[in-house]
């Protein structure tokens, strides 16, 4: 079995092995909480339990998810089914927010139409060990998510915590009950309805956006160019662009900036190391193309210096890069990133070659446009 491989079966038999204990945990509670709800007529903690279930729910798509999303590439999915644990969180949001509207329902009715409910010493210390227990299973499958790198994990341990704090949100009702006799069991059971929507709909979304592309952390790909950047040969590295098909699988693309003198041997030496250490290093899968810089003329250089300071004294240009001149055929050529809240960016791009043409007589200037993709 290979280092991947081996990765890949390490990181699901953790995830599945939190999952079981999630589910364990989830069930048990929710045993609790639905027989002392329906003895104490309490419907925040017979809704409490419905939540708990539906964690356990949670666990078994969880696994499901993971199984699936495991599966190995083929011809109509070459980049295998990692998106399927993105596909499982949607339908985990489905069932919290499902539970949620059905709570709060059932909350409404108990304010409109009360009814009295008894809590027992007993009872109320079987809510305090749930709080406990939530707290605990919460930091449990946080700390397991970030070590597998899961985002499911992480998110129920986020929903264990907080779980926690409404469990004891029902157990100020039970105490106020007890030492006051004022029910305020409806409203806090709207209150919980309230959290698990909320909460269903911020899954949902997390989910929504990791299929639809997120732009990926500062830090990490300023590392990532930063390595690249750091090999022999190498000038800059740009246009960094990562793809997300699962969280264990990142597939990509990188521009370098290279002398023009390089041959192309040297060049395919240098890709094909990039390539290999950042692979190793970061499980992440570049393809590398080039930029040639003009480095043989001083001429040249000056010439370049004053481009780079015209284009980047506009506005909503953040980058200039893959500036290169080729003076047989009268052409210049470069890349301008430009910020997202530029309103025209052709606009912008025809004024930059207008200037650049004024300044340089005789010269077709040719732009791309680049969006901020990464830091």
């Amino acid at each position: 079995m290979d280092k991947k491989k081996s990765k890949a079966f390490s990181r699901e038999a953790e995830i599945v092995k939190t999952s079981f204990v999630g589910i364990g945990a989830n069930v048990l509670l929710a045993g609790f909480k639905a027989v002392i709800g329906l003895i104490s007529g309490s419907v925040a903690i017979v809704m409490d339990a419905v939540n708990n279930l539906s964690d356990a729910l949670s666990s078994v798509i969880t696994i499901v998810g993971m199984k699936l999303a495991g599966k190995p590439a083929d011809k109509k999915h070459p980049f295998g089914y990692g998106r399927i644990e993105y596909l499982s969180t949607m339908i985990i949001a489905g069932i919290v927010l499902a539970a949620g509207i059905s709570s709060f329902i059932e909350s409404v009715k108990k304010i409109i139409t009360p009814e009295d409910a008894s809590f027992t010493l007993v009872s109320v210390v079987i809510i305090a060990v749930a709080v406990i227990v939530k707290l605990l299973l919460g930091a449990y499958f946080k700390h397991k998510g970030k070590q597998v790198n899961s985002d499911s994990l992480i998110a129920s341990g986020k929903d264990a915590s907080f779980d926690a704090i409404i469990s004891a949100a029902t157990l100020v009702s039970a105490i106020v009950m007890m030492l006051w006799e004022i029910s305020v069991d409806g409203w806090l059971g709207a209150l919980i309805s309230v959290v698990i929507v909320k909460s269903g709909v911020e899954m949902l979304i997390e989910a929504l956006n990791r299929i639809l592309g997120t732009r990926e952390e500062g830090d990490f790909t300023k590392e990532l160019k930063a390595k690249i950047s750091a090999f022999d040969g190498v000038r800059g590295a740009y246009d960094l662009v990562l793809h997300n098909y699962g969280p264990e699988n990142r597939i990509g693309s990188v521009h370098i900036e290279i002398d023009d003198t390089m041959s192309a041997g040297e060049i395919h030496a240098l890709c094909r190391s990039i390539q290999k250490r950042i692979l190793a290093e970061y499980g992440v899968f570049l393809t590398v193309g080039i930029y040639a810089v003009n480095t043989s003329d001083s001429e040249m250089g000056r010439m370049l210096r004053s481009i780079s300071a015209a284009v980047m004294a506009h506005d909503g240009v953040l980058q200039i890069h893959g500036l290169y001149v080729e003076p047989e055929t009268l052409l210049i050529h470069f890349d301008i990133v430009m910020d997202f809240k530029v309103d025209d960016p052709l606009r912008l791009r025809n004024d930059i070659a207008a200037e650049i043409k004024q300044q340089y007589p005789g010269y077709e200037v040719d732009i791309s446009i680049d969006r901020d993709y990464s830091d």
